[in-house]
């Protein structure tokens, strides 16, 4: 029922989602929250410099890459939601656009799980982005398990930060 759900949302997402055409087109980031290692940083309705690449321009919401997920959980969170459909949009908005998508897990589990973990929680992230305009001849997922953890620590916010999926564009 709640992967019924999620998929239900984020199809409402994408048909209320603009039609924009310009790869430097403005976005607006509607994000609730931020990631467990963020802090605060950047306000929500930043544009984009025409000079600066939308993709590493640290005020658009396309520089930001990475999906957190709860403990054994590959659903992709409400918050996380307006970054998957932007970079959705950017990729259906620029057709040579390529991205992997690296799911990851924290250390806790048995090898073969946490690697069968991180294939589903890139695979979300996936099938959110396809829903929302990208095709899919332009996403590969892939599982990282726990093999590169972010965070090195052996508490929650570690463990935190490590449940996550990143976006990788070619040639990055």
């Amino acid at each position: 029922m709640k992967k019924f759900l999620g998929v239900l949302l984020i199809s409402l997402l994408s048909a209320c989602a603009s039609q924009t055409t310009k790869p430097s087109a403005e976005v607006e980031d509607k994000s609730v929250g931020t990631a467990p290692a963020e802090s605060g940083g950047g306000s929500a309705g930043t544009t984009t410099s025409p000079s600066l690449n939308p993709l590493t321009d640290p005020n658009n919401i396309l520089s930001r890459r990475s999906v957190y997920f709860d403990f054994d959980s590959y659903v992709v969170k409400d918050e996380y939601r307006s970054l998957v459909v932007a970079h959705a949009q950017y990729l259906r908005d620029n057709s040579n656009a390529r991205v992997l998508l690296q799911g990851n897990t924290d250390e806790r589990g048995s090898r073969e799980y946490n690697l069968a973990l991180g294939q589903r929680r890139a695979d979300a992230v996936k099938h959110a982005m396809t829903l929302s305009g990208a095709r899919e001849t332009q996403i590969e997922s892939v599982s990282l398990g726990e093999e590169k953890p972010r965070a090195t620590g052996h508490d929650e916010s570690s463990w935190a930060e490590n449940r996550r999926a990143d976006i990788r564009y070619q040639g990055e």
